[in-house]
């Protein structure tokens, strides 16, 4: 795996139109691990892609509704499988973070990363996910001088009281772990 002109080589690529120019086209300094299901609670299919691409039919599903006019997407999501699918170039802004703040720098979207793993803030998240997290941070680590590994954050810790993901059942330490042996390996 390799980033090419800011895509992922190993990634399906659906281009999300949810994205703007970066501020700073240089200034990529955090990684915002996130967590969606949609309909929640519920893996596979396709409406995850269909959010992000602005295609998400409401009359699929209820919850639909509520959301289909959403204009959000993420620079990249990890399913169940570890299949990586990549919305938007990693030196442009996607709309991920919303309302956010990071060490004193509010608009977290204009400086970072969004990666979502399809999962739920209680639900165990499978090994492939968090295998490539690891070797997909290791290599945006390596890629962009202006990350370090103690910026790979939740969302929850950019936007306190309003989200909670990757939540309680994502495993830090252990994602940690993994994060440094891909580092190690890398070359």
């Amino acid at each position: 795996m390799k980033i090419e002109k800011h895509f992922l080589s190993d990634a399906t690529r659906l281009d999300s139109p949810n994205f703007d120019l970066r501020p700073d086209p240089e200034d990529i300094s955090l990684i915002v691990v996130h967590c969606i299901s949609l309909p929640p609670g519920q893996f596979g299919g396709k409406a995850i892609s269909q959010l992000f691409c602005n295609r998400l039919d409401p009359a699929e599903h209820s919850y639909f509704q509520k959301i289909h006019r959403l204009k959000v997407s993420s620079h990249l999501l990890i399913d169940r499988n570890g299949d990586i699918t990549q919305f938007v170039a990693f030196d442009k802004r996607a709309w991920h973070a919303g309302v956010s703040n990071y060490q004193g720098r509010e608009r977290c979207n204009d400086f970072s990363i969004g990666i979502e793993l399809e999962g739920t803030e209680t639900a165990a998240y499978t090994d492939r996910q968090y295998q490539k997290l690891a070797e997909v941070c290791a290599l945006l680590l390596q890629h962009y001088s202006g990350l370090k590994s103690e910026n790979i954050v939740g969302h929850s810790d950019i936007a306190p009281g309003r989200k909670m993901d990757p939540g309680e059942s994502f495993d830090w330490h252990r994602f940690k772990r993994m994060l440094e042996q891909c580092c190690l390996a890398s070359p």
